[in-house]
């Protein structure tokens, strides 16, 4: 939109100029002028100050001086409503987005952060927006801020390792932070300062050199992530094995249809709660694929679970299937979405690493 009014007031300036060498070029023929006092004829006459002729007005002079006028009037006229409008347009309407973005993100809770929308940054946005979550984007270049605010994504403009900007974000009301900042350095510093901000916050960091890892770890990350390795890792696999595609590939881009894996937990009221698999029967009742069960206290999920398991209040089901026979299954299982589903990973990880210190 704001290109289509530049334009228009090119053209508008260029109609101008035009009216100008017209007139200019008419007073020299008709008033036998230089062509300084042909251009001042024409400049007063189309802005109409009335100043004294440079020369004898015939009758020939005064209908082309009221052709002028006309012209003149009417295109100048244009040009400064065209001018004026773009200008108060562009400011009112880029006023009014911004308070309205600062508005929603003031309004944000149980959200994600993410700190630098590079090309990782990119993806973890349309993996956001693909999965119907609240979140907000930090970022300094002004080019991908213009850019992420043309498409409604909620964006600050500024530095993901600075506390007044991660608190225009919302970070103590965040639910998790992605660190995407193109140096291991400033995602160390972003890292940290989320940490001390947030001690809840679950953080996931991006790490280019593989020596960054333990440095983002201690600095508080609760997971890293290399794209170089990752990407390597894929390459080297389908080049090796190229008659065999990603399982995930498969399941995840299922011609239009997308398949999500999910974690399901059973609340308190749910009448999955004693029951077996068996029982349950999941796939029945939603179309799930029950791929592992996370028993409460246990880190390390059990896949491929017995149709015998027994379902427990606060076992996590991982279930594959569309975002409907999710939401069904939640239903059952009485897990409203309000739960903080990191805690329980995260206490155990902790017993766990206390099993593995008592063994030793």
């Amino acid at each position: 939109m704001l290109l289509k009014e530049q334009q228009k007031l090119m053209i508008v300036i260029v109609i101008i100029v035009m009216v100008l060498t017209f007139g200019t070029i008419g007073y020299q023929m008709l008033l036998d002028v230089s062509f300084v006092d042909a251009l001042y004829m024409t400049v007063i006459t189309i802005s109409t100050v009335g100043y004294t002729e440079v020369g004898e007005m015939t009758d020939q002079a005064k209908y082309f001086s009221m052709l002028i006028i006309v012209m003149g009037l009417g295109t100048v006229g244009y040009a400064v409503t065209s001018a004026v409008g773009l200008l108060l347009e562009g400011t009112f309407k880029e006023s009014w987005r911004r308070r309205k973005m600062d508005k929603q993100i003031k309004e944000l809770k149980d959200h994600y952060i993410l700190c630098g929308a590079g090309e990782t940054g990119q993806s973890v946005i349309k993996q956001f927006e693909n999965s119907k979550v609240d979140f907000v984007v930090i970022e300094i270049r002004e080019r991908i801020v213009k850019e992420l605010e043309e498409r409604g994504v909620l964006v600050i403009q500024g530095d993901g390792t600075h506390e007044e900007d991660l608190e225009k974000a919302q970070i103590y009301k965040a639910k998790g932070l992605v660190s995407s900042l193109p140096k291991d350095s400033a995602n160390v510093f972003a890292v940290l300062t989320a940490r001390q901000m947030n001690p809840k916050l679950y953080i996931v960091s991006r790490s280019v050199e593989s020596t960054s890892r333990e440095k983002l770890k201690k600095a508080g990350a609760n997971n890293t992530i290399s794209p170089n390795v990752i990407g390597g890792m894929r390459m080297a696999s389908f080049v090796i094995r190229p008659s065999i595609i990603s399982f995930l590939d498969i399941i995840t881009h299922a011609g239009d249809v997308v398949l999500d894996l999910e974690d399901v937990v059973i609340c308190e009221g749910s009448s999955l709660k004693g029951q077996s698999l068996k029982e349950a029967k999941i796939p029945e009742r939603t179309g799930l694929i029950v791929l592992a069960i996370r028993k409460t206290g246990e880190f390390q999920p059990r896949l491929n679970p017995s149709s015998d398991e027994i379902l427990e209040m606060g076992d996590s089901m991982i279930v594959l299937g569309k975002e409907d026979q999710v939401n069904e299954l939640r239903e059952i299982a009485c897990d409203d979405g309000k739960r903080d589903p990191l805690k329980g990973l995260e206490d155990a990880r902790k017993n766990a690493k206390e099993s593995e210190t008592q063994e030793e």
